[in-house]
């Protein structure tokens, strides 16, 4: 598809999303614990979910065709906040959880411990508005965010305008990521334009992070922040503080950004990949984050409380999460034979201490390959100080290479780590998948195997907050789990087959 056809029938499905959402969105009054049927039977019910279905087909597909990269920069931006300017101006769309921080922050500004108590037993007067898997769990966010939301209430004062807020702070955190993609696209050697267009036009961004305000939007700006300041000045103590700090800020909105952490002190390593010097710049690292921590936590008056609540983020079963859906697929089998496993708290516990083992392999691979950079990097700063003045300059580029190659593999790293931490949760929805999106879209060489899985989350939620994957809990379950096997085995073969190829070398190597 052609650039400017793609914009324009990426802007037709905008438009006819936020039609969707004025029709049948999640509106404060639409009826909740709906399914797609009864939406359909609704007065307008057709119209919202032919205008969604619609819509969303041709905003996936505006995105799909470019993937590769918008013709320009400023293009991708242009064309990324035209998309948004419908979805900006419409009811929130595809989720009720903006209703959940309204909530939260106005038990916040009222005296109530939100990490102790759920909004309707603080009080909320908006607590019709909430989904009601939400109204007794304390709030899962970081202290910042909850600081965030009670600003929001006071600003907004009702709950349009508490709403209104909210998005403007999404959307503030959003302009932050788009700050940031340029400078960390060049330091990981990838097109700007691609980077750009890959993690701020996609159709999760414009649905979920501006339409439904999600503070995923607030933490991905904080991170990307955080990873430029190391990026762009390694090894300096002020701005290892600086970028902790920032990384400290992205954690206390949603906790799922410290996987980053540990490869941003990797990337902030100008110098040879020595233990003395990983420790050094760890610990200042570490100083920045956990000031960030205390400060945040001190200044909202609810200290570590926050910890607490992060145990019922996985409050929801959802197929989508893959160790759920095993779980599932595990309940069913007994079930066959008479038995009630009860399987799923066990593959997810199961499957969070993969999980730590993915991020400790993901981390030392990169490692690894950054200490046998070292050589590389010798050998380019000393042709730099012997060449003669015509080949300077040459040298220079290389050694600008071999900078970029040392920074694309930390910053590959925290991106497989978010991916790692996708796949492995307890539960997932459709806008997790923008945090591995936005570093995936600077780091990686081909982009299909992400590209695809992001515009596919894109169908799983309805206007008004449905959650398709309730309502195809078994064929989901077994799908995933399918899926899932079948990647396992695909992904064997592959390591036997490079296992194989390798042999041959190295035994004419001995």
């Amino acid at each position: 598809m052609a650039a400017s056809r793609a914009r324009y029938v990426g802007l037709v499905g905008a438009v006819l999303l936020a039609v969707a959402g004025y029709l049948g969105g999640a509106l404060p009054d639409a009826p909740l614990g709906v399914t797609p049927a009864s939406i359909w039977e609704a007065p307008d019910g057709p119209a919202t979910l032919t205008c969604w279905l619609i819509g969303t087909v041709l905003l996936v597909g505006a995105w799909w065709s470019l993937r590769e990269g918008a013709p320009s920069t400023r293009w991708a931006y242009a064309t990324a906040g035209l998309w948004a300017l419908p979805l900006l101006l419409a009811p929130p769309l595809g989720s009720r959880d903006v209703y959940s921080y309204a909530c939260q922050g106005w038990t916040y500004a009222h005296g109530v411990d939100p990490y102790t108590v759920g909004v309707a037993a603080a009080g909320c007067p908006w607590l019709d508005t909430v989904a009601p898997i939400w109204r007794d769990t304390p709030a899962p966010y970081g202290p910042v965010f909850v600081l965030l939301a009670a600003l929001a209430v006071g600003l907004g004062g009702g709950l349009t305008g508490t709403i209104v807020a909210l998005r403007v702070i999404a959307v503030a955190g959003l302009l932050l990521a788009a700050l940031c993609l340029p400078a960390l696209a060049r330091a990981a050697g990838v097109p700007a334009r691609r980077a750009a267009w890959l993690a701020l036009a996609g159709p999760l961004v414009g649905v979920h992070l501006v339409a439904g305000a999600h503070n995923d939007a607030v933490m991905l700006g904080l991170l990307l922040c955080g990873l430029l300041v190391v990026v762009r000045r390694p090894g300096r103590p002020a701005e290892l503080l600086l970028a902790g700090a920032l990384l400290g800020l992205a954690v206390t909105v949603k906790a799922t950004a410290v996987v980053v952490v540990p490869f941003a002190v990797l990337a902030g390593m100008p110098g040879r990949y020595t233990v003395r010097a990983l420790l050094r710049h760890c610990a200042w690292l570490a100083g920045g984050l956990l000031a960030a921590l205390l400060v945040t936590s001190a200044v909202s008056g609810l200290g570590f409380g926050w910890v607490g609540g992060l145990t019922h983020s996985g409050d929801s079963e959802q197929w989508t999460s893959p160790p759920t859906a095993v779980g599932f697929v595990v309940d069913y089998a007994g079930a066959l034979v008479g038995r009630d496993p009860q399987a799923v708290p066990l593959v997810r516990a199961v499957a969070l201490l993969l999980l730590v083992g993915v991020l400790v392999v993901l981390w030392w691979r990169a490692w690894q390959t950054l200490r046998g950079s070292n050589d590389a990097r010798r050998v380019a700063r000393a042709e730099v100080a012997e060449v003669d003045g015509a080949r300077v300059d040459g040298a220079r580029v290389e050694v600008a290479r071999v900078e970029v190659a040392r920074s694309r593999v930390a910053l590959h790293g925290a991106a497989l780590a978010l991916v790692a931490t996708v796949v492995l949760s307890p539960v997932f929805h459709p806008w997790y998948a923008t945090w591995p999106l936005a570093l995936l879209a600077l780091t990686a060489a081909r982009t299909t195997w992400f590209v695809l899985p992001a515009a596919a989350a894109a169908f799983l939620a309805l206007p008004d907050g449905t959650n398709l994957a309730r309502v195809t809990k078994a064929p989901g379950a077994l799908a995933m789990t399918a899926l899932l096997l079948t990647v396992m085995v695909r992904t064997a073969r592959t390591a036997r087959t490079a296992r194989t190829l390798r042999a041959p070398r190295a035994a004419r190597r001995r």
